[in-house]
């Protein structure tokens, strides 16, 4: 037999996670202790019914304290405003085009504009073949009463290619696209227009050149715009700096499979990639230096990363339906749930804490967009199964009901 090593999970502490899978379902993940004995996550609620044509491609959150909102984009090309809190639809709408043409990238804008009233939010949002677009809504309290931007801001990209990874910076004025066939390109979102395009590393010794294949990128601060890290299908790991080049200033390779997520630590020059296989690791992007692996193997895709902004955690989940809660300082496992679905996306309430638990009673769900907590219960809890009889004691059974029915023939002939 294979050799096998148990991994403690110590546990978590007060942490809020929303995660999105392939069949459209959005689970809320809790863990409402500090302690290590009481303090595993656990699903607390469940909201949408599962559909494959209703997969969720991207998802962002405003986690503000009032009012918070949570943008998502569909397959079937649906984008909704939804609460965080309880799971009801504050506003939806319909993208033309969107089976061909799905959305790969969403971002929704945190801070507020002035010409814009406290209830109105914009989205970023862009499409696999490079339609990036502008959109504004004012958000009411039913989704039929939200009124959306009948002439949202577009415009193209990309000339070819595919899109597959996007980022907005931490001051929201610059968007980075990039993709298979499409080289990194940053662009200013107020002017909409393009301010720096990376540009392809040389040929290797033999006279080789490889395409460009980005899978994932982010910017290392939010302060900063001109530092980014992307990750290639080719395993490569690279570091640009728009003041500096146009080509990649560090490039390292990492493991065999191809990079699926990177995600910025607060510090600015640490970054965490997940691999094809279900490698994570933490990297040094000023040298390229290996800083270390997180224990406990995933045994699918890593599709998504992401970093609490104020605890040492991060969380990650993929294709193996797992979702892992991770410390950044020891690489340490604290705590994993299993979700039954491919998970492709996840974010963090950072607003979350015991004691705002019942802040959800404010705003009272409605019926058609939650799904009880006694039927998630029910979906996890297993039916019990009646335990079978082995054939020793069938067996053993069998000779004493036999040995009863000749003494009892036998005390009849004595009788008689």
């Amino acid at each position: 037999m294979p050799r096998t090593i148990a991994v403690d999970c110590p546990g978590c502490p007060p942490i809020r996670a929303i995660t999105f899978d392939e069949l459209g379902l959005i689970k809320v993940i809790e863990s409402r202790s500090n302690t290590a004995s009481s303090s595993t996550p656990k699903i607390v609620d469940k909201w949408g019914e599962p559909d494959a044509t209703r997969c969720i491609l991207s998802a962002s959150i405003n986690d503000r304290k009032s009012h918070p909102l949570l943008a998502l984009a569909r397959k079937n090309g649906h984008i909704e405003l939804i609460n965080p809190l309880n799971g009801e639809i504050r506003a939806s709408t319909i993208v033309e085009d969107c089976l061909e043409d799905p959305i790969i990238g969403l971002h929704l804008f945190r801070k507020e504009q002035e010409e814009l009233s406290s209830m109105s939010c914009r989205l970023l949002t862009c499409t696999t073949k490079g339609k990036a677009a502008l959109r504004t809504v004012e958000v009411s309290n039913r989704p039929t009463d939200s009124v959306w931007d009948d002439s949202p801001r577009t415009w193209n990209v990309c000339a070819s290619g595919d899109i597959l990874c996007s980022s907005v910076d931490g001051s929201e004025n610059y968007a980075l696209f990039g993709g298979k066939g499409v080289e990194l390109n940053l662009w200013d979102l107020e002017k909409c227009t393009k301010t720096w395009t990376a540009k392809s590393p040389p040929k290797n010794n033999l006279g080789i050149f490889t395409p460009s294949w980005f899978t994932a990128a982010t910017f290392l601060s939010k302060d900063d715009h001109h530092k980014i890290a992307a990750g290639t299908n080719n395993h490569q790991v690279r570091l640009y700096d728009i003041s500096a080049q146009r080509r990649p200033v560090i490039s390292f390779d990492f493991r065999e499979s191809a990079i699926k997520a990177v995600s910025a630590d607060l510090d600015g020059h640490t970054i965490y990639v997940g691999t094809g296989s279900g490698d994570l690791a933490s990297v040094d992007i000023r040298t390229g230096k290996l800083l270390g692996c997180f224990l406990g193997k995933c045994s699918g895709s890593i599709r998504s990363i992401v970093r609490h902004p104020e605890l040492p955690v991060i969380i990650s989940c993929g294709l193996d339906r797992y979702l892992r809660f991770w410390n950044v300082e020891t690489r340490q496992l604290l705590s994993a749930v299993f979700l039954k679905q491919h998970l492709t996306k996840v974010v963090i309430d950072s607003n979350f804490s015991i004691e705002e638990t019942d802040r959800a009673a404010v705003d009272p769900p409605s019926d058609d967009t939650r799904v009880n907590q006694n039927e998630v219960e029910e979906d996890d809890a297993s039916p019990p199964v009646k335990r079978k009889k082995s054939s020793k004691e069938g067996q053993q059974h069998k000779k004493l009901k036999f040995k009863k029915k000749n003494k009892k023939t036998v005390e009849e002939d004595d009788s008689s």
